[in-house]
């Protein structure tokens, strides 16, 4: 299983805000300049995190984003989901674009719906308190400049 560069963004802002102190306000070029990555495909990101409800945006000057929850209430299996345009790991798992002769009599399906099941059964059990680790140690490597 590989996540979409918009998963994998979408976790990442969430541990930057994690990393933040309580209440304190980011932005996009900040949190894209620490990972050095795209301010237009975070945009995007930070639209998706803000309906899901799990990030709170401030318009206006002294606006920003910042967590809406506590970390230990966003649950990462949840992000993933709501994130991923689709778990179609194989042709046969899209009933109505499956051409595969041998969809009826093979197994596969069956064994790759099993492993998907369990991968999200696994990032069902961590929240982002678990995946952030010490917000101290964040912030420090968020802090360095390029090729350090």
């Amino acid at each position: 299983m590989r996540l979409t560069l918009y998963t994998d963004y979408s976790l990442r802002v969430l541990i930057y805000l994690a990393s933040k102190e309580q209440g304190k306000l980011s932005n996009i070029k900040e949190i894209a300049d620490a990972y050095q990555i795209s301010k237009n495909h975070l945009m995007k990101v930070i639209h998706k995190l803000g309906r899901m409800k799990v990030i709170e945006t401030i318009r206006g000057r002294n606006g920003g984003i910042r967590l809406a929850l506590p970390p230990e209430k966003i649950n990462i299996g949840k992000v993933v989901r709501e994130t991923e345009d689709d778990f179609h790991l194989v042709e046969c798992f899209q009933p109505e674009t499956n051409r595969c002769v041998v969809s009826p009599a093979c197994g596969l399906k069956h064994v790759l719906f099993q492993a998907l099941q369990a991968y999200l059964d696994v990032l069902d059990q961590y929240t982002l308190k678990d995946i952030a680790g010490d917000p101290d140690i964040l912030r420090q490597l968020f802090q360095r400049t390029p090729g350090e």
